[in-house]
């Protein structure tokens, strides 16, 4: 039988993927974490219901619940397979996720392409620099394509027709909500707002990193990956039974593994 960790990191948006290497290097420090990869390509829509049967089809082969970790896009994801599946999941960390879950960095460049009559180019230019505030020209440049890239192929659900709207959404399985003081995207409006929907029935903490804005997680891994481990040791012990295997027609996406 393949072991299969019980730390699994949601990544819906392939070229962002590098913002959250450090976080799971030093995650992985302390014991296996795994990567469950959503990709796609132009043509195809973008639906979070396909993304969550094949999420489901991959946890499905799980004996026992997971602790999800996803940050943006990747983390409303993991919120809604929560809310939906709460019998496999240990814990939710969400990484740069408010109480309004959709508001994520393509939300702010569809709103501000709405507002501002300048290129593709120019507005993804002053996207860098409220989500990094780089001033190196080949820096700047390369998070451009970076940014780009994700446009172009990530999940999401906001276009240039319209940005899906979500309310606030309550789980009942232990949740830490983790921002950035200096966050432009998800402020600390939207971070405080989680206390109103915090769960009576499990375990919820919000914790404020001191920088790193939007990709807070890259920028501080030992601070966030530390409150992440405090928050787990926090838990009660799991004592449930193994969950049964539900066999369902979709097909894994990429899952790595990452390892000391």
């Amino acid at each position: 039988m393949v072991y299969s960790p019980e730390i699994l990191c949601l990544n819906a948006s392939p070229h962002l993927q590098v913002f959250d290497r450090p976080l799971l290097q030093f995650l992985a420090k302390q014991q296996p974490v795994a990567q469950w990869e959503y990709q796609q390509t132009p043509d195809e829509p973008c639906s979070l219901d396909t993304a969550l049967v094949l999420l489901h089809d991959y946890l499905n082969h799980r004996e026992h619940p997971v602790h999800l970790i996803g940050h943006g896009v990747s983390g409303l994801l993991a919120l809604l397979y929560a809310q939906r599946y709460p019998e496999r999941v240990r814990s939710l960390t969400l990484l740069s996720v408010g109480a309004y879950p959709a508001v994520d960095w393509q939300a702010q460049y569809y709103a501000q392409r709405q507002l501002l009559p300048c290129s593709r180019q120019i507005l993804l230019t002053r996207m860098v620099d409220m989500l990094f505030g780089y001033s190196s020209q080949p820096m700047v440049k390369a998070l451009v394509k970076i940014l780009e890239q994700d446009l172009d192929y990530s999940l999401s659900p906001h276009s240039l027709v319209k940005c899906m709207s979500l309310a606030p959404i309550q789980v009942t399985v232990p949740l830490l909500v983790c921002g950035s003081v200096d966050d432009a995207v998800v402020d600390a409006h939207q971070l405080r707002s989680w206390r109103e929907y915090f769960s009576e029935e499990a375990i919820s903490q919000l914790w404020v990193c001191p920088g790193g804005g939007y990709f807070f997680h890259c920028f501080y891994p030992k601070q966030v990956g530390e409150q992440i481990l405090s928050f787990w040791r926090s838990l009660p012990p799991h004592r449930s039974q193994p969950l049964p295997t539900v066999l369902t027609a979709a097909s894994a996406p990429t899952n790595s593994i990452f390892t000391e």
